[in-house]
């Protein structure tokens, strides 16, 4: 009598997919890797394959392979060849949302940051939302409850729901002191954002307003941004044409520029890895083990103490709470590099990323006298922020 070896799944993960071994061994053998030796002959006796956003699925790399299903533990999907999947009858899932906080929590820091370096404050100035889905909803309810007007620009949305919460992009151009991008890349159709920052957009901005990118690096036109960077008050930029091999001269243009790390919390990635882990479960016929919530729940309350002298409570906590001058400073570190070194480092950049925490994790401690507890404003403005105050 013959005896036949149980049929083990053979999974495939990007090793930078936080927990991805423990969390998914009880569904088959587990390799992890770094994102580049992702390859075809990697890949051929794979079963399940999951990755991020610096993958490209296609048949390039899963052609003559026995995958049957892949996901990308991020809210972007224009990596991923769906109608190749489609073809192949190749089941597929993705997180959308998973990171939509984090993205938020770095377009109110950048904003910050960039306040104090241009000396302005933020409930002055007038806020511009192009794409109001998961992302843009979080930075329309966190602008608000920091006191800044905010005007929303999504025409899917404005059809189906009516254009009552929504202007057309011409008047939130001509208004905008802000005006930050959250819009996925698509090359057709009525809505296309390939390139939708180009100079009829850019000469119909306010002079002097600021433009954030946190959504697709083609989503500009960075040849004509760099013409009319004079125009722009200030430039966010933390996605680019061409990753890794980014312009540099346009990196130098920037007040902030960063490795493509907006969505980087590690609570945007335990949760892209708790969306993903269920669909693989849900294809298998297997019931979850694991939790996203239970294991965020769990990790230490970060103490921030600020100076009873700080002239802005806010500002400190935030920057205090998310460095990004660490990260913009490490960025610009690319710029003198040759292209081939640079391409490399911003590439580290993104795969050696420390942790960072959402504003969630933070409690601040506030005595009778302190800048915080004299400004009742400022403790409403930390708590919609999501710090936690005692």
């Amino acid at each position: 009598m013959s005896h036949c070896e149980p049929i083990v799944m053979k999974i495939i993960a990007d090793k930078n997919i936080p927990l991805v071994k423990q969390v998914f061994s009880h569904l088959g053998r587990v390799e992890t890797v770094p994102a580049g030796m992702i390859t075809q002959e990697l890949v051929c006796d794979a079963d399940i394959l999951l990755v991020r956003s610096v993958t490209s699925i296609d048949e390039p790399l899963l052609a003559g392979s026995r995958v049957k299903f892949v996901a990308t533990s991020t809210s972007g999907v224009d990596h991923v060849d769906r109608g190749y999947l489609d073809s192949r009858r190749v089941g597929f899932a993705y997180a959308p949302g998973s990171n939509a906080q984090s993205v938020a929590e770095y377009v109110i820091t950048a904003l910050h940051y960039c306040g104090l370096k241009h000396s302005f404050a933020l409930k002055d100035k007038v806020v511009g939302i192009v794409g109001v889905g998961h992302i843009g909803k979080r930075v329309l309810h966190m602008a608000r409850g920091l006191g800044m007007r905010c005007l929303c620009n999504d025409p899917p949305r404005a059809r189906r729901e009516g254009p009552g919460k929504f202007v057309t992009l011409d008047e939130l151009l001509a208004v905008a002191d802000i005006i930050t991008l959250h819009v996925p890349l698509t090359d057709k159709g009525p809505d296309a954002t390939l390139r939708l920052v180009d100079e009829t957009f850019l000469s119909r901005m306010k002079r002097g307003a600021f433009l954030i990118n946190t959504s697709r690096g083609r989503v500009i036109d960075e040849a004509t941004l760099k013409k009319m960077r004079e125009k722009l008050g200030g430039l966010v930029l933390d996605v680019w044409d061409n990753e890794p091999s980014i312009d540099t001269e346009l990196l130098a243009m920037t007040d902030c520029g960063t490795p493509h790390i907006a969505g980087y919390s590690y609570d945007g990635k335990i949760n892209g890895a708790g969306m993903v882990y269920r669909a693989v479960c849900d294809f298998l016929g297997q019931e979850p083990r694991w939790k996203p919530s239970e294991h965020l729940a769990v990790i230490p309350i970060c103490e921030l103490s600020l100076p009873s002298t700080c002239a802005d409570p806010l500002s400190e906590a935030v920057l205090r709470a998310y460095p990004i001058g660490r990260d913009v400073g490490d960025m610009r570190g690319l710029i003198a590099m040759p292209a081939e070194d640079g391409a490399r480092y911003f590439a580290r950049l993104r795969e050696h990323y420390p942790r960072r925490l959402e504003f969630k994790h933070f409690s601040i401690h506030t005595r009778a006298d302190d800048a915080v507890a004299r400004t009742p404003s400022t403790r409403q403005d930390l708590a919609g922020l999501g710090f936690q105050l005692k």
